[in-house]
């Protein structure tokens, strides 16, 4: 069948000599598809000599006289290589600028890292700095050891009189009832200890309360009246009883002739409340015990204590049959395991576990006017290394007794003394 209508002789149409022109015609609508302009390929190009990168011109129409009326398409001035219609060519889209604020530049990782640790070294650097204030504002520097008169030589080591008083400060009704401290008055030393820090290796040594020691001559800490020497034997913690931390001092220096540089004393509050922010401090206790008065209720073996059962650990006495020397062996054992704790990276680097043992701590920490945070770090490493085998944990030799009194041998008291003044290697033993 035509689709094409019928064509009408009525002497109009095409080549028809008639004056009339011819109709329009109706048709039929066809889609078709568009079709793409084939362009004739290109002659290859040929530089000029003398000019890299510009084509030969045609002038005219080449040999054959004919001109396709297509050009070349090549844009002069254009790069060798180049394309029309700017880089890439038709169809092919303009590459992305490669500059670094380009959309489709790389991540420059380096950069970032570089950046990244600049602002983490900085948090760092602000967040130690502030820590850092922030505890020695709270350091209770109350001990003037420039009150101490006649004192010893410096040695080559630092040492430090570190004591624990059975002070009560801050201390609720239910909180003395729980940590079985009573309630007396004032505050009295419940241990003594001098750690001596030393290259050549660190030494604790215990002062048992009921050493047997001679009051010298001192100034009073608040009246500033010097007393003379009397002659007056006591036990040692009596020194402090009657006027605290200077003539405890003064009382030890005369009675060893070892300098004391720093004094640090912490009382029962804030040595609980240490090891309750740390979580606790684990412990090997190799026997047993049992104590109504301090409320120690132990078995052996490995167990991990909370601030009141290491309370009552550091104060039974009445248990053993050393009774004050053991005590203070024990005191020894548990201060270096909770410096061994305590002091550790996991700790350290830690604000959820630095920052309650700090606050803990420093609340109740009494020290000496020139004992700074860096001094005080030292003293916990110092006690560290001893609980790690680094040096010697022992008793003040002892020779016997007088009056119920301990007796220190002064022989071996004597050589402990000019072995820590001189760094030497100790090697005197106690009980």
């Amino acid at each position: 069948m035509n689709d094409w209508p019928e064509r009408r002789d009525d002497g109009y149409g095409r080549g028809s000599a008639q004056a009339r022109p011819e109709g329009a015609q109706r048709m039929p609508h066809v889609q078709r598809q568009p079709q793409q302009p084939q362009r004739p390929p290109r002659p290859p190009q040929q530089p000029q000599p003398g000019r890299p990168g510009v084509p030969p011109q045609q002038h005219g129409g080449y040999d054959g006289g004919y001109d396709s009326g297509y050009n070349t398409g090549q844009v002069y001035g254009t790069p060798a290589g180049g394309s029309p219609g700017g880089p890439g060519g038709p169809g092919v889209p303009p590459q992305r600028p490669s500059g670094p604020s380009g959309p489709g530049h790389a991540p420059d990782w380096g950069r970032r890292i570089k950046i990244g640790s600049i602002v983490l070294v900085s948090a760092l650097l602000v967040t130690t700095v502030g820590t850092y204030f922030w505890a020695d504002s709270k350091v209770r520097r109350e001990v003037d050891l420039s009150k101490v008169i006649e004192r010893p030589k410096e040695g080559d080591c630092t040492t430090y009189l570190i004591v624990g008083s059975d002070s009560r400060e801050g201390m609720s009704d239910e909180e003395k009832k729980k940590l079985h401290t009573g309630s007396a008055e004032g505050k009295r030393t419940d241990s003594m200890m001098i750690l001596a820090k030393c290259s050549s290796g660190n030494t604790m040594i215990s002062l048992p309360r009921d050493s047997d020691v001679e009051i010298p001559s001192f100034v009073g800490s608040e009246s500033g009246k010097k007393f003379p020497a009397q002659g007056r034997r006591v036990k040692l913690n009596a020194a402090y009883a009657e006027d605290g931390p200077e003539l405890l001092v003064r009382t030890v220096e005369h009675n060893t002739g070892l300098r004391i540089d720093h004094y640090a004393e912490i009382g029962f509050a804030g040595f609980a409340n240490i090891v309750d922010a740390l979580g606790g401090v684990e412990l090997d206790i190799e026997k047993g015990f049992k104590d109504e008065k301090s409320g120690a209720d132990f078995q052996a073996g490995k167990q991990t204590l909370n601030g009141e059962q290491s309370l009552a650990f550091v104060r039974t006495r009445y248990a053993f049959a050393e009774s004050d020397l053991q005590r203070t062996k024990n005191q020894q054992k548990f201060l270096s395991a909770l410096a061994s704790q305590a002091a550790t990276p996991s700790t350290i680097v830690n604000p959820f576990a630095l920052y309650p043992m700090l606050g803990a701590g420093l609340d109740t920490l009494i020290v000496d006017k020139d004992m700074g945070l860096w001094d005080m770090g030292q003293m916990f490493f110092a006690m560290k290394g001893v609980n790690g085998g680094e040096g010697v944990s022992m008793n003040m030799p002892i020779s016997g007794q007088r009056g119920g009194n301990l007796v220190w041998d002064k022989a071996k008291v004597q050589q402990l003394v000019k072995e820590i003044q001189n760094d030497e290697k100790v090697t005197v033993r106690g009980q």
